[in-house]
């Protein structure tokens, strides 16, 4: 199945797990979403049905790999196309201290003829499409030359789509925070890659805040789709344009009360059948009502109790007090 990628949310290490994947999806019907990166080992030998299982609500979704042994990676991609995701994409991006020691993220860059044998090894024995997030550049790699160079030696394995942070990564000196920050966008060169490499999906990452922006740079560069991420996380509602914007579908969107309706029934589905805290799924959705009269409240109020909720109750009585202050200003506005 080829996936429209014209819009896509970012993986992020300790927040795109299937709880917030599933909250995503309630307001995008066609956004593609990530997991979290997982290292192959932790597939290979650790909890593997807590780390691959996913609502089927949640496709398209694709699973990223943090790894640099050929075998390892095919295992764990195999494992990922039995469960039904819909793509493999290998982390070349990551900038930090816990995965360049696995030695695998944004330290690949600069060893092109490794991930090519990566990539090769994945697709010759799954079915399952394979693609690239990586960054323009890391440490001293010439960022005209040496992005040149790592794409047309992977591409030449069968990749055809790169996801592309037009920052730099510095290894060293810099926390991942600061690599997200400090190394200056540089979103002209990712076009001047789409330019030269036509033939390639060219999709952009990095420092963008909004829909309208990323379809700005969309057409400017003639690229081929565009992620966004804490950008996401931060305010979840931005994506209720996106099937229109983006997707040119017709979609009646949800308003944030029946989302927050129906993510009060998904925690009681989750508690019943697999356990587990309350907190773990609202964490998600504390950005849902950001900047609107109340929003501060009820952040504080899903922070403060939902540790100590059983069920999906605590969400039904913060959203119904949110919406009467939202109201209630209304009213004295008109």
């Amino acid at each position: 199945m080829t996936l429209d990628e014209r819009f896509s949310v970012a993986p992020m290490m300790e927040w795109t797990d299937k709880h917030c994947r599933y909250f995503l999806r309630l307001i995008s019907k066609y956004a593609v979403l990530y997991t979290e990166m997982i290292s192959v080992d932790a597939i290979i030998f650790g909890p593997r049905q807590k780390l691959l299982n996913f609502n089927k609500e949640e496709l398209p979704c694709i699973l990223q790999l943090g790894g640099s042994d050929p075998k390892k990676l095919v295992e764990a991609a195999k494992y990922g196309e039995d469960y039904g995701y819909s793509q493999i994409n290998l982390n070349v991006g990551c900038p930090s201290n816990r995965v360049q020691n696995g030695s695998f993220g944004a330290c690949l860059m600069k060893d092109p003829l490794l991930v090519a044998n990566c990539v090769k090894y994945i697709k010759d024995n799954c079915q399952v499409p394979v693609s690239i997030k990586c960054r323009i550049g890391v440490d001293d790699m010439d960022e005209e030359q040496g992005l040149d160079n790592f794409i047309d030696i992977v591409s030449q394995e069968g990749v055809n789509k790169f996801i592309i942070h037009a920052r730099k990564a510095i290894l060293n000196g810099l926390s991942p925070k600061q690599n997200r920050e400090i190394p200056p966008l540089n979103y002209r060169r990712v076009g001047a890659l789409k330019s030269r490499r036509p033939d390639l999906e060219i999709i952009i990452n990095g420092g963008i805040k909004t829909i309208d922006d990323g379809l700005e740079i969309l057409q400017k560069y003639s690229l081929d789709g565009f992620m966004i991420g804490r950008e996401v996380y931060k305010n979840p509602y931005i994506l209720n344009s996106v099937d229109r914007d983006v997707f040119s579908k017709d979609k009646i969107s949800k308003s944030r009360y029946e989302i927050a309706m129906e993510m009060a029934d998904y925690i009681d589905n989750c508690v019943k059948k697999e356990g587990g805290y309350v907190h773990s799924i609202t964490r998600h959705i504390l950005g849902l009502y950001n900047c609107l009269p109340g929003a501060k409240h009820w952040r504080q109020e899903l922070s403060e109790n939902a540790r100590f909720s059983k069920n999906g109750d605590i969400l039904r009585f913060a959203t119904e007090k949110i919406e009467k202050i939202i109201m209630k200003k209304s009213l004295v506005l008109a």
